[in-house]
């Protein structure tokens, strides 16, 4: 995919598609499946013909460099919106709706606020509540466009000609998953989404025209990043899916993949564990998932039990454990740092009490094992380093600690954030050289193959070891399937003890309702992490929609903290 590093730009690499495939199919929405009305598609030259008659609205409002805030649903309109922004030389800001709860929209004002944005796209669907928080949220001076509807300003229908960029244009602001008011904005050139789309396409193995396809919400880099642009940037097609549907129906994905024939399909663990846990037989009967090439499982820790239970699961219906994609990735770097495709999973058993002090060890016989995921190679994307996180110096080859990164991908900065840009972005080795990020990431490079144990931030030390929150996690829904899928595990300091020390606090949603049976699960909880982790903890069961997520259904560890110790949850049990 070396075409796509010599273009000048992503608009131009896409006006380029739209000559070579004006009349194929580029991306399409798929309300349902029960008949030829539920999807709505667009050709390459149609896809065009939108974006331009957004860019020339985009022009009429503002210059080449100022930020649009994009607030869609999924659906053909963001897809025009954003490639239209790309046209008009502005830089797209992505962000979810305005949800119904306050934090929601405090983080999306936080956002909105620190982008400096003077437009506001959406779609008619979404028009009138985009118009009411900006009201309440004194955002007024914003201007406010719905793009699927008629222009009432301007009969330009014609944006004419792209803007010129270069590879150094911030094209994209992502904003990262941090708390409401640290919202920040990671800096995306066209240099770092060309050559990350370059190197994605390069690790899943694709080739152009690809058929692409998921429900990942398209404000969220893997939904943007690894499920929309590359199949465009190759000539492909992408499907989309509301999330929402997924989530209350999770066959409907699989039937989308089987139906248009996807073969490139990606989604956090959690996803493929609630198909394997909640799709019925008679949902998939007559399934085939024989074309699906790459299973793309990312934007969380990646649990080995999972893939083998899909993997299981649906080796009936032409599931291929080879499709399983592993894959490694941040908004920091646009999307994509290593994977692999047209293999089996490599799961690594590791000795867990040694992981604990920091060693990465061959589980030995009679001892407690993790068992860790490959998530790929690097190969020539990046140049990788392991680094201890406090001196600064490169681990030996079976060490283990934070990944650091270099290469073309990696985005210049946080927007207007000089000195955690520099901090996360142009950090120095102990010998000096210079130009590292660190992506606050545990992990290992061994063979080249990436394996990451959890995050610098995420770590729980009790007693001078080291815990994994997702492993605490994982193991309690493994012990106690009644659980589901929804907890955080965290750490707090204790007032007897060292001012590192920590003692464990497991939060988790539960439906149960009946006050003897949550008190014997809550128990049986407790005695499960002192069991199989040594330590005793603090259980806090909570109704269902309690643990915070962030878009893309990572938990947010770090808020459930703070709102534990401001005593803001309430626990139907607690021990």
């Amino acid at each position: 995919m070396d075409e796509l590093t010599r273009a000048t730009s992503v608009a131009a690499l896409l006006r380029r598609r739209v000559r070579e495939e004006r009349d194929e199919l580029a991306v399409a929405h798929v309300a349902h499946l029960d008949g030829p009305d539920g999807v709505s598609s667009w050709t390459y030259g149609r896809l065009d013909e939108e974006a331009r008659a957004v860019a020339a609205r985009l022009r009429q409002r503002n210059s080449p460099g100022d930020r649009v805030l994009l607030l869609y649903p999924v659906g053909l309109p963001f897809v025009a919106a954003f490639i239209g922004c790309l046209y008009a030389g502005v830089i797209a800001v992505p962000a979810p709706e305005p949800g119904q709860y306050s934090q929601q929209r405090r983080r999306l004002r936080a956002i909105a606020t620190d982008a400096d944005v003077r437009t506001v796209l959406t779609d008619a669907s979404a028009h009138e509540a985009v118009l009411t928080w900006c009201a309440e949220d004194r955002l007024d001076h914003l201007q406010v466009i719905a793009t699927d509807l008629p222009d009432q300003d301007s009969g330009i229908l014609d944006g004419g000609d792209a803007v010129e960029t270069d590879h150094g244009t911030v094209v994209l602001l992502q904003y990262t998953s941090g708390s409401t008011g640290d919202a920040k904005g990671v800096m995306i050139t066209n240099g770092n989404m060309l050559h990350n789309g370059a190197a994605y396409l390069r690790g899943m193995g694709q080739q152009p025209g690809y058929r692409s396809g998921g429900w990942l919400p398209l404000y969220h880099d893997m939904g943007l990043s690894a499920q929309l642009l590359p199949a465009l940037m190759a000539g492909g097609s992408c499907h989309l899916m509301q999330p929402m549907t997924f989530v209350r129906r999770p066959h409907l994905w699989l039937r989308m993949i089987d139906t248009f024939g996807i073969q490139v399909s990606h989604a956090p663990n959690f996803a493929y564990e609630l198909c394997q846990r909640k799709i019925k037989d008679e949902q998939v009967a007559g399934l085939d998932l024989s074309r699906w090439e790459y299973a793309g499982n990312g934007s969380e820790p990646v649990q080995a039990s999972v893939l083998t239970a899909f993997a299981k699961r649906f080796a009936d219906h032409g599931f291929r454990e080879t499709a399983l994609g592993p894959s490694y990735g941040m908004a920091e770097t646009v999307v994509y740092v290593s994977g692999a495709s047209g293999r089996r999973p490599v799961v690594r058993s590791v000795d867990a009490e040694l992981l604990e002090q920091g060693e990465f060890a061959p589980a030995r016989l009679g001892r407690q094992a993790r068992h860790l995921v490959g998530c790929g190679p690097v190969e020539d994307a990046y140049d990788v380093r392991v680094v201890d996180p406090v001196t600064r110096r490169t681990m030996p080859p079976d060490g283990l600690g934070e990944i650091w990164l270099r290469g073309p991908s990696v985005s210049p900065g946080y927007w207007r954030r000089k000195e955690s840009s520099r901090e996360t972005f142009d950090a120095q080795l102990a010998d000096g050289d210079g130009g590292w990020l660190r992506t606050g990431d545990l992990g290992i490079v061994i063979e080249g193959e990436v394996f990451v144990s959890g995050r610098i931030k995420d770590l729980l030390i009790v007693r001078g070891r080291n815990l994994y929150p997702h492993d605490i996690e994982n193991e309690l829904r493994l012990q106690h399937p009644e659980l589901g899928q929804v907890g955080a595990a965290f750490g707090v300091s204790s007032t007897e003890a060292e001012p590192a020390e920590e003692r464990v606090v497991v939060t988790h949603e539960v439906r149960e309702n009946d006050a003897d049976r949550l008190a014997a699960l809550g128990k049986a909880m407790k005695l499960t992490v002192a069991r199989e982790f040594g330590t005793e903890s603090t259980v806090a069961l909570l109704r269902p929609g309690s643990v915070l997520r962030t878009t893309s259904g990572k938990v947010r560890r770090g808020e459930m903290r703070r709102l534990y110790l401001a005593g803001e949850l309430a626990p139907v049990w607690q021990g």
